[in-house]
């Protein structure tokens, strides 16, 4: 998708032309077609900064950012039931208070970060964002040991988050997003424009690392068959309420020896792999296959970023006995070689069959029945879970000398059932920000902690490829 220009008004006072529209593009559509209202498909991001904010300069500079990048001021426009297709509807101004302001108090962070999870923006008003800033917070703390969250609280069992606390002097900002309309990485471009409006500081992206060529090993990218179900994340304690739950936690980021064929990337698969693997066989599940689900985002990080729905699906299968932590150097090269084929891949964003199957030539009402009846049938083939690892976020987000840059950074993606289990890292100051989030139908915060100390665990153990490949 790309940035679309808003209609200006005629320039007599007189009424404004009709809105552009933009027709949905398939993810858009596929995931307008199966929303719930049980299981929000939300983006959260969290930004940690060490000063505080002032309120109407942040709101100006977050309103301009949003006309500077104009593809988000987007709502669903109306349409009859035999319309062919959804369509946004670009508007000049936001139509709702977009962002919002929490005071200092003990539960602070805990509940912005449920309200994140619990309620999606509504497609029908400009723009499907919200930003609630929470004032005063205390520092981040290091470390993903135990039951406290970055927070230096202890974690909430209701929502999976910290408490938080009011006493500090820095400032969060949590951004809830509708994943219908827009993704993480599209976000955090408008918020680096923001933050350069308030502080007046460049925010211009630095550039992505390249791996060395010497680094890359050809490899078997022969992977296991595609036709038979994968495992299924077992189910732990699940809760009565619905929705998601979240855990956030700070870790070092893991080393790897200079000139490995390996990136981080493939270190966090690894560990998602073996830390899924190890939660399975201590529930009892037989082995069987692992399929984990990596979005690909190949847009350019600058102020003409394409706003949208911009990454692509790919799926990175392992077998059961390629889930050996006592092999971990194969392991980690047998990742390598298939993530770097699958990012190579030129494939639609959710494959043939979503292109074919959003064709504008039928009524979308019908499309959207077909779409969600298949959506149950395949439950089975969908993949075990979800990895997004976002890297290294390129923006210094610096909001100037009193609130300074962000310190820590964390994502998290939707967490429906039949997957059921997602994993978002970044990395920022030097430190990774993983978010653990899953769906309360499936599992309950005591198993939350327990698969992120499995993740933390498995995660150190990638470094420590000598000893395994002995």
């Amino acid at each position: 998708m790309t940035t679309v220009d808003h209609p200006a008004r005629d320039g007599t006072g007189g009424p404004a032309r009709r809105p552009v529209r933009v027709p949905f593009p398939v993810v858009d559509e596929v995931a307008r077609h199966c929303l719930q209202e049980a299981e929000p498909e939300t983006v959260h991001i969290e930004i940690h900064l060490p000063g505080p904010l002032d309120r109407d300069r942040l709101t100006a500079a977050f309103t301009e950012a949003l006309r500077r990048h104009p593809r988000v001021l987007m709502r669903e426009a109306p349409g009859r039931w035999y319309r062919r297709r959804y369509e946004w509807e670009l508007t000049p101004e936001p139509d709702t208070a977009v962002v919002s302001f929490t005071p200092p108090g003990r539960d602070s962070l805990r509940a912005a970060r449920a309200r994140c999870l619990e309620a999606a923006p509504p497609l029908s008003a400009s723009p499907p964002v919200r930003l609630e800033v929470v004032e005063g917070a205390g520092p981040v703390a290091g470390g993903g040991a135990g039951p406290d969250t970055p927070t230096g609280t202890s974690a909430d069992p209701a929502t999976g988050a910290g408490s938080g606390n009011g006493n500090g002097n820095g400032t969060v900002l949590f951004l809830t997003i509708n994943h219908t309309a827009l993704d993480g990485p599209a976000c955090l471009r408008v918020l680096a424009t923001a933050a350069e409006l308030y502080g007046g500081r460049d925010n211009t992206p630095a550039a992505p690392p390249v791996r060395s060529p010497d680094a890359v090993e050809p490899g078997d990218t022969s992977t296991p068959s595609v036709w038979a179900p994968p495992a299924r994340v077992a189910s732990g304690a699940p809760e009565s309420t619905p929705g998601n739950g979240l855990i956030v936690t700070e870790l070092a980021v893991p080393r790897r020896p200079q000139g490995s064929p390996y990136t981080v990337n493939d270190q966090l698969m690894a560990a998602t792999a073996l830390t899924v693997a190890h939660w399975n066989r201590e529930h009892g599940q037989r082995p069987r296959p692992l399929r984990i689900t990596m979005p690909v985002d190949d847009r350019p990080r600058g102020a003409d970023m394409p706003i949208g729905n911009g990454t692509r699906l790919v799926e990175v299968t392992f077998s059961p006995a390629e889930v050996d932590a006592s092999r971990m150097g194969e392991l980690l090269r047998r990742t390598a070689t298939r993530t770097r084929a699958l990012k190579a891949a030129d494939r639609p964003q959710l494959g043939h069959g979503a292109a074919l199957l959003t064709a504008p030539v039928v009524p979308v009402a019908w499309r959207a029945a077909v779409t969600r009846g298949l959506r149950r049938a395949a439950g089975p083939w969908t993949s075990t879970c979800l990895l997004s690892n976002i890297g290294r976020i390129p923006y210094a987000l610096d909001f100037g000398e009193e609130a300074g840059r962000a310190r820590a950074v964390w994502f998290s993606a939707p967490a429906r059932t039949p997957r059921g289990l997602t994993v978002t890292t970044a990395s920022t100051a030097g430190r990774l920000h993983v978010s653990l989030r899953w769906s309360r139908s499936l599992l309950g915060h005591g198993d939350g902690a327990h698969l992120r100390d499995l993740f933390e665990h498995y995660l150190h153990a990638t470094e420590e490829t000598g000893a395994s490949d002995r």
